[in-house]
Formats: C-alpha cells, sequence, structure tokens
C-alpha cells in the first residue's frame, strides 16, 4: 500500500503486521520512509570526504532547517581511530538546532503512536455500547443473507467508519505535518485521492481478512486461534508477494535506472553476492516526500531492490552504492522469510491471547450487549473487541517487532560494511538520516520506539569496523 496511508482500524489486524513488516521490506510504504544509507561505499576516502558539504547543500534545499557542519579529508584524518571517540566526534557536528528539530519530529510520532491506538480503542467502545454492534449485524444479515456476505457487510461498515473517523488525525500525521518539517511535497488534494484509493484497498482487503477468520472461527471452535494465525500469515505472504506488482505501481511510477557507471556498480555489487538482478528500478517518491529511501520489497519470484528518485537526486553515486549494499544485504541474508517465521510465532501468541480475552470478556458483556454468549466468539458482533484486543497485543508487544527489525538492519548494515569496507562513507551517510530520525535516544527509549537502530549506535558500528580493521 501506499506508504502511511493505512486506517487504524487495519492496522488492529492483518494491516497491523504488514505494517510491521514493511518497515523492513518496503521502507517507502509504511509510516516515515526509514532510508537506510548504512552500508559503506565503494569509494576511497578522498572521493568520500567532500561528499559531506553537498549532502549540506542538498539537504538545504528540501528541508532548510536541516544543514550538517561540513568536513574534509583533514578531519577525517585527525579522527580518533578509538570508536567511541569517532563517534562522538560524528555526532558533534550536528548543530544545535538541527539536532533539537530532528527529536522533536522524532519523539512526535511517540505521541502519534499513542494516539493512534486511543482512538482504536475509542471506535471499538463505541461500536460495543448502545448495541450498535448488534443492530449493524441483524442490519448485515438481513441485506447479505448468508455468512459469508453478512460477515464481509458488516466487516466493509466497521472498516469504513473506523477509516472516516481516523482521517483528521492521519491527514494531521501523514499530510499536515510533514509539510510542517518541510519534507512532504503533495498538496491536500493530492494526498486525499491517495488517501482514498489506499484507504479502499485496505478496506477490502481488511474486510475479507476478516470474513475467512469468521468462517475458521466457526468451523475450527476452540482452535480458530492457530488457524487464525496460520491463515493470517499466508495471507500476509501473499500480500508482500504482489505488492511489488500490484500495489505499489498504484501510487507511484517504477523505472530502470538509467544506463551508465552508477547501474554498472550497482549491479555489480549484486553479482557479486549472488543476487540474480539484472535491472535497477527507480521510483519517484519525490511526488510525495523530499526523504531519501531504498527497500527491498516482494517475496520469492517479485523480490526487487528499489531506491527513489530522491536518493539519486540528493546523494552522489558513492551514497547510492552504498544504499543498495545495505539492501542487497537484506536480500542475500534472506530477511524476509526469516521475518515472516519470526512474526508467526508472536502472531500465534497474539491471536491465543485473543482468544482467552474474548471468552472472558464474551461471558460477562453478552447479555448486555445483545451478542452471542457463553463465550462464543464467532458472533462478528464481536469484532471489535478482537479488533481492540489485537492492537493492544501489538502496541504492548511493540518493542519485540522492533528489535526483531532492529537486529536484522544492523545486519545488513555488518553486511554491507564488510561488503565495501568504508565505514567512513557509511557514518556520513548516517547524518543525512537525521533529518527524520533522532540521532542519539535512550536505551529502552531505542529498544521501545526504534526499528532501526539509532544513528549514534550505527555510527558506533561503523568505526568498531574501522577500529577493527586498524583504521584502514
Amino acid at each position: 500500500m501506499k506508504r502511511g496511508v493505512l486506517s487504524t482500524c487495519v492496522l488492529s489486524f492483518l494491516m497491523t503486521l504488514l505494517l510491521t513488516l514493511s518497515s523492513m521490506a518496503a521502507r517507502a510504504q509504511a509510516g516515515p520512509p526509514e532510508t537506510t544509507a548504512a552500508a559503506a561505499t565503494a569509494q576511497p576516502v578522498a572521493t568520500v570526504a567532500p561528499r559531506v558539504a553537498a549532502v549540506s547543500a542538498a539537504a538545504s534545499s528540501p528541508s532548510s532547517w536541516f544543514s550538517i557542519q561540513p568536513a574534509d579529508e583533514a578531519w577525517q584524518r585527525q579522527l580518533p581511530l578509538n570508536a567511541e571517540a569517532a563517534t562522538q566526534a560524528y555526532l558533534d557536528r550536528l548543530p544545535p538546532a538541527v539536532k533539537a528539530r530532528s527529536d522533536a519530529y522524532f519523539e512526535g510520532g511517540y505521541w502519534l503512536q499513542l494516539w493512534h491506538l486511543l482512538l482504536g480503542v475509542a471506535v471499538a467502545a463505541l461500536w460495543l455500547t448502545g448495541r450498535r454492534s448488534v443492530r449493524l449485524r441483524d442490519w448485515a444479515s438481513r441485506v447479505g443473507r448468508g455468512a459469508l456476505r453478512r460477515d464481509f457487510l458488516f466487516s466493509s461498515v466497521y472498516l469504513g467508519v473506523a477509516t472516516l473517523i481516523s482521517l483528521p488525525l492521519t491527514a494531521y500525521e501523514e499530510w499536515w505535518r510533514e509539510r510542517a518539517y518541510g519534507m512532504g511535497t503533495q498538496t491536500l488534494g493530492a494526498w486525499l485521492l491517495e488517501w482514498l484509493l489506499a484507504s479502499s484497498i485496505n478496506l477490502l482487503l481488511g474486510a475479507v481478512a476478516f470474513t475467512l477468520l469468521y468462517v475458521l472461527m466457526r468451523r475450527a471452535r476452540s482452535y480458530w486461534w492457530a488457524w487464525g494465525a496460520a491463515g493470517a500469515m499466508a495471507m500476509l505472504a501473499l500480500l508482500i508477494a504482489i505488492n511489488p506488482v500490484v500495489f505499489a505501481p498504484m501510487f507511484n511510477t517504477y523505472k530502470p535506472v538509467e544506463a551508465g557507471p552508477l547501474k554498472d556498480s550497482i549491479l555489480r555489487m549484486a553479482h557479486a553476492t549472488g543476487v540474480p538482478a539484472d535491472d535497477v528500478l527507480v521510483f519517484d517518491a519525490s511526488r510525495q516526500t523530499t526523504k531519501v529511501s531504498a527497500h527491498v520489497a516482494g517475496l520469492g519470484g517479485t523480490v526487487s531492490i528499489r531506491l527513489n528518485d530522491n536518493l539519486l537526486r540528493r546523494t552522489s553515486p558513492a551514497e547510492v552504492r552504498a544504499v543498495m549494499g545495505h539492501e542487497i544485504g537484506h536480500y542475500v541474508l534472506n530477511h524476509i522469510p526469516k521475518m515472516l517465521i519470526m512474526m508467526g510465532i508472536l502472531v500465534v501468541v497474539a491471536f491465543l491471547t485473543a482468544d482467552g480475552v474474548l471468552k472472558r470478556v464474551v461471558r460477562r458483556l453478552s447479555a448486555k450487549a445483545g451478542a452471542s454468549g457463553g463465550g462464543d466468539v464467532s458472533d462478528i458482533a464481536w469484532l471489535p473487541l478482537l479488533a481492540c484486543t489485537l492492537s493492544v497485543f501489538f502496541a504492548l508487544t511493540s518493542p519485540i517487532t522492533n528489535t526483531i527489525i532492529r537486529v536484522q538492519e544492523a545486519e545488513a548494515d555488518q553486511f554491507g560494511l564488510a561488503l565495501s569496507r568504508e565505514p567512513l562513507a557509511f557514518a556520513e551517510g548516517q547524518l543525512m538520516l537525521v533529518e527524520y530520525r533522532k540521532a542519539d535516544p535512550g536505551a529502552l527509549e531505542e529498544m521501545w520506539f526504534f526499528d532501526h537502530p539509532s544513528t549514534r549506535s550505527r555510527i558506533l558500528a561503523a568505526m568498531r569496523f574501522r577500529e577493527a580493521m586498524g583504521g584502514q
């Protein structure tokens, strides 16, 4: 789906899982593009040094507040070999005003996560009070005339209402706030058109997912949670596989990078590591944002490594190779299949937890709500409660999902460093990400909120690599 244009209601179920994986597999889609300019370049230090000034100039155009103190080759020669001291030297180049605004932008996202969760809970509570959910079920039964049509109608209305209720908060987060920080490039009308398309897709997928889930609930009964988790992961794998060829082209145009030394060097990196790539794709993310981005998308035969036009325009060829080296690492290390396996375990726990919560709550509230009692959770009228339960579960377990992704990102960083052996270029690239990511969080803050290692963590890893290599 389009980056970040996802309804709170869909986040509460299957699309929650899709977005979690997308933060690693398709960063241009979910939330701010957590650009992984994290691998080292194939350029010698002498050609990398002037690039810092270029970053400052390029960044100051789309985001006038974002500029980095330039460094030259002499500064790099004087950089301490000690990893901690070298890391601090890089961070000291960030002007206080830049760091303060970056921190404010990123920390504001913490509150937005909370507001989205509370809004989802409020929507569920709204449906479960005053017999609204029961009346909607009864209407869907009369119109649908069959369990499948009833559940699809109920799910569609529920998701549609939740999407509309969340529109003001979504518009603030994804349009107004991005433009306020100088990174959004869309007009309100253009953003609304993309929001409408993405929301329609999400509503259809969510309604299908819920309808199939309630089929499993009625047939598997006590073991619905196991079959439901298996079905959710199967559908998630399918969505990841078809996203690059079905959904992504609805929001951006993808075309081959122009032939030349840059494209040749990227393909050489891919072929050297066993990646069967015969082309490199670029997409027009500048229609939506100024942020640089690249990502691995797809599964199996649809896997591809893509970069956006901002990356080509705002960075040097060496930096582009750095980003692509990191993304090649994701592919070579099979991070998407591994992520599906690890997330599958978490989803099983989520559904098992939901089963226990639903049975207890349904027994107590069934008489008042007018839905099926006796612990029977297969009544579609209890869908708001299921969605609310899963929303809270994934919110509370976000440190787990973020850690899973963060570890994979660190692995891709190390892959890129080992491939190119350019820790200084790696560190320079990380400074650019401070435009939208807090550079130096606390340990607990990084564990809970960061699905990528922080700027300090990534530069420190590069400087440790440099120190181990004797500064060469």
